[in-house]
């Protein structure tokens, strides 16, 4: 098989073309093509009015050795790769440890998924509810403002990456194409076959929900436990090696092996696990709002007299300025065709994020514009120090927008010229429980609002109309990233002081996203079965 790379064509090209556009590339007959399909297509559209779609495409030819040899100066043409997964290791009969993963987000899910397929039973604890059931006290502060804080956007099966915009893309370095995994289990699970070669696949909500009580239904089949409502309230040490857990039910199950999957606004459990010793530090993160603009102007900025063209779908962007007071102003977690949603999980606070279905059919494009803080210039000394600042400010917009769990907002020409919003533009929020307008110059840092009223006008003119003096703002936005950092051992994965703990994905400061976390719970399901078999090999 040939992998051949930068096939361009005009985007309203026919199947025909795209198959003798390979055969131009390969210099072969049509009698001499076995068969092709795509491995990856994805768009250039620097010139709006010739937009290209460019492939990626996988060929078996006749004499292959042959036609690669004839064409061995062409850098876009290869031998196709082999990224089929391999599994590590497999659980030997009789195991009686079962290792343990704590929480259901997309890297909890892996992890557990992994361990079952290599035969290792884990028993899955999640403190939330089953997605559905969770789904359903996430529509009660959605539409009543009634929050759940054991059950919410944050905390249940699917993680908060269910009410997103599910988006199946990164930029980790993935040098054991792990991520190709994750798709394929997720297409397994009912997502579309598409997702494993448009360049930036997404699922949607509504899809992310079937498919995880797929995959659950999966670890269940291969001898894995799954278990809600099941809140981690401590881990059992002995001499800095964890022998099991301890629920806030007091049950106590044991095992030498805890995936710590938690996600990144478990604040409860990282203050346990820091009085308990467990090492942790602070890390960056980033602070911000939402904003909203009209779908159909990102569309027609960026892809011009294309916009609305079914293969392009709607327009994303992705947006940096670096303002004049040293802080780097940038766009995060955009979501066309999207809303905004409530993602509070402690009372009396409001946090914003981004949600889009699989159509991307909504009126608004919603994007966080956030500000980036580090823990030496913005909140030093404690390394829960972040968890803090974040309650601040989530604190500080539950105030300002009402005490009711309504969100602050206000329309972006009145924040440049900063006097409070009274009325809404051409832009109805898609927030509920619902906005109330007001002034957000006192809903974050000086500095963060000093450095977004500057890369605004700059977004402009990278964006024709960004500035729209009717964009709507709301927020906040805190939760970008987890602000601990549960450090691990580069080799063995484990923490670095305590043994037996295996600190995974967005919440350990190991991830960010749907995709990363999938291939950060792989890695780690790796590392647990392989430790397993180490200890049962010295025990012999």
């Amino acid at each position: 098989m040939l992998r051949i790379n930068e096939v361009k064509l005009p985007l309203d090209h026919s199947e025909e073309e795209l198959k003798q556009a390979l055969l131009k590339r390969l210099a072969i007959s049509a009698s001499d093509l076995i068969r092709f399909s795509i491995f990856k297509r994805s768009y250039d559209a620097r010139k709006r009015a010739a937009i290209l779609l460019i492939y990626s495409l996988d060929a078996e030819v006749k004499q292959e050795a042959t036609v690669l040899k004839r064409l061995s100066s062409d850098r876009h043409i290869m031998l196709t790769p082999n990224i089929e997964y391999q599994y590590v290791a497999s659980a030997p009969d009789g195991l009686t440890d079962r290792p343990v993963v704590i929480g259901t987000g997309p890297c909890g899910l892996f992890a557990g998924l992994l361990l079952a397929q290599m035969g290792f039973k884990p028993i899955i604890l999640e403190r939330g509810k089953a997605v559905r059931e969770r789904t359903k006290d996430t529509w009660g502060l959605w539409r009543k403002g009634e929050l759940n804080p054991e059950s919410n956007v944050q905390y249940g099966e699917g993680g908060a990456g269910t009410f997103s915009d599910g988006k199946l893309y990164s930029q980790i370095k993935d040098p054991k194409h792990l991520g190709h995994k994750v798709l394929q289990e997720f297409v397994k699970a009912g997502a579309p076959d598409e997702i494993m070669y448009v360049s930036k696949p997404h699922i949607g909500t509504f899809r992310l929900v079937s498919m995880v009580e797929s995959m659950r239904a999966n670890i269940i089949e291969l001898g894995g436990e799954v278990r809600f409502s099941s809140k981690v309230e401590q881990l059992i040490l002995n001499n800095g090696q964890v022998e099991g857990v301890e629920l806030a039910n007091g049950e106590k199950i044991p095992s030498k092996h805890v995936v710590l999957a938690i996600g990144h606004s478990a604040r409860d459990t990282f203050y346990k696990l820091f009085e308990q010793g467990v090492y942790m530090e602070a890390k960056p993160f980033s602070l911000g709002f939402r904003v909203e603009h009209p779908q159909t102007m990102i569309d027609s900025a960026r892809f011009g007299p294309s916009a609305g063209h079914p293969i392009l779908g709607a327009a994303d962007y992705k947006l940096v300025h670096h303002a004049s007071n040293g802080r780097s102003v940038y766009s995060f977690c955009m979501c066309p065709g999207g809303t905004v949603v409530a993602a509070a999980s402690e009372p009396g606070r409001v946090v914003t994020n981004g949600m889009s279905q699989y159509s991307r059919n909504e009126r608004n494009a919603n994007a966080a514009i956030v500000v980036g803080i580090t823990p030496e210039i913005d909140f030093p000394g404690h390394p829960l120090a972040g968890i803090e600042l974040q309650r601040k400010w989530e604190s500080k917009a539950f105030e300002v927008g009402g005490s009711t769990y309504q969100a602050p907002a206000q329309k972006l020409g009145d924040f440049l010229a900063g006097k409070p919003s009274t009325e809404f533009g051409v832009v109805v929020p898609s927030y509920t429980p619902g906005v109330h307008l007001t002034d957000l110059s006192d809903c974050l840092p000086e500095y963060a609002i000093t450095a977004i009223r500057e890369a605004m006008p700059a977004f402009d003119k990278q964006i024709k109309g960004f500035g729209m003096a009717d964009a709507l703002f709301t927020g906040v936005e805190t939760r970008t990233s987890s602000p601990v950092r549960i450090k691990r051992d580069n080799d063995s994965l484990q923490s670095i002081n305590t043994k037996g703990l295996f600190p995974a994905g967005e919440g350990a400061g190991y991830a960010g996203g749907i995709l990363s976390a999938g291939v950060d719970g792989i890695k780690i399901a790796e590392a647990v079965a392989l430790s397993i078999l180490h200890e049962l090999k010295v025990a012999d």
